[in-house]
């Protein structure tokens, strides 16, 4: 596992070697003995900043290097899947939204709600890392969609079966049309099995593809997600006023296990490729987040958990999703995206929104 000079909480993997894969849809004694981690990197404090400065990318700067200026996505329900509980999850995304000057997200205004693992108010345990991860989600899907309606849904914990049980509620809330999962675990045998759990026609459902560089996990490597990658932002004088290249940490590469869908054409990999689509993921080059469970307030993040919550806000956006076959859509559309050095790259995908239309 690669470490940056920032906190990498990454793919872990605590299956015992050989253990014999048992069980139905991530019901079985394997799949619980997976444990998954979020995809998210702290960039380090710069001591030549002053404490408390807000560093990196806001919400003004992200909808202009994507053209989703203009887009409201008013109303439309976006559903975050994470693990255990952020106690400070409201209040931290209410200081990120005011001070980007955001309208209020809140559970007294019906903006927000955040709900237990079957839809009710007796959240899991707090958990100082995946609090971290719930505060970058919420904050990349406001930068996205500012207008969206946000349902934080915390499973019970971070085994596959726990994040399953999340993931069904959240798809089974009214209207829903996104659902982001920032987390991953690695490639196992058994995760076809863990397919139908993915499976929402109608949903975009997005998946990290992780921080760890070459190498493929889950669920990004199921057909039945947008895997979504990560690239290295920065200004330029371009007339898009942008650039960017793939971010190295970005995991991508060849599925073992996942056949590929119809819908990908590549001739490098014979089975699922990953990733498909990306945004800003490089934390030297990352977004501004606040979180105060794990953190004293503003911190620089990145990871490609920042991406998948950003994409899951483009696809709320677009307003398409009823039409959606998995992560079809951005294929019929390539010429919707920003390319990434040149053409379709594992990293990055093919490519970063360009305004709604690949979405």
């Amino acid at each position: 596992m690669r470490i940056r000079r920032g906190i990498l909480v990454a793919v872990v993997v605590a299956a015992i070697a050989g253990a014999a894969v048992t069980g139905g849809a991530g019901a079985g004694p394997a799949a619980a003995r997976v444990v998954a981690r979020p995809m998210i990197v702290i960039e380090p404090a710069d001591p030549t900043v002053p404490a408390g400065t807000i560093r990196g990318y806001g919400p003004s700067d992200l909808r202009s290097a994507y053209g989703l200026e203009g887009s409201s996505g008013q109303g439309r329900l976006v559903a975050l899947v994470d693990a255990f509980d952020d106690p400070n999850a409201e209040s931290d995304l209410a200081v990120y939204r005011s001070t980007f000057g955001l309208p209020p997200c809140t559970s007294a205004n019906g903006c927000f709600r955040k709900l237990d693992p079957h839809g009710g108010t007796r959240y899991p345990r707090p958990d100082v890392a995946w609090s971290r991860e719930i505060s970058l989600d919420l904050d990349m899907l406001s930068a996205a969609c500012p207008d969206c309606r946000i349902a934080l849904v915390e499973g019970a914990g971070a085994g596959i079966p726990d994040l399953g049980v999340a993931e069904g509620t959240a798809a089974s809330l009214p209207g829903v049309v996104a659902i982001g999962n920032s987390y991953g675990v690695a490639e196992s045998l058994e995760e076809t099995q863990w397919d139908g759990l993915y499976h929402h026609p109608g949903v975009a459902v997005t998946a990290a593809s992780g921080d760890g560089g070459y190498g493929t996990g889950y669920p990004a490597a199921s057909p039945q997600v947008t895997a979504v990658g990560g690239t290295t932002l920065r200004r330029d004088g371009s007339a898009r006023g942008w650039s960017e290249s793939p971010w190295a940490g970005a995991s991508s590469g060849c599925s073992r296990f996942e056949a590929k869908p119809s819908w990908q054409r590549d001739p490098g990999c014979p089975r699922r490729t990953i990733a498909d689509v990306s945004a800003v993921a490089d934390p030297t080059t990352g977004v501004a987040m606040y979180d105060t469970y794990s953190a004293p307030g503003w911190v620089m993040a990145g990871g490609t958990s920042a991406a998948t919550a950003f994409i899951a806000g483009v696809y709320a956006l677009a307003g398409n999703t009823s039409s959606l076959v998995a992560g079809s859509y951005p294929y019929a559309h390539t010429d919707q995206l920003n390319p990434v050095a040149g053409g379709y790259t594992p990293p990055a995908g093919l490519g970063t929104p360009a305004g709604t239309g690949a979405f």
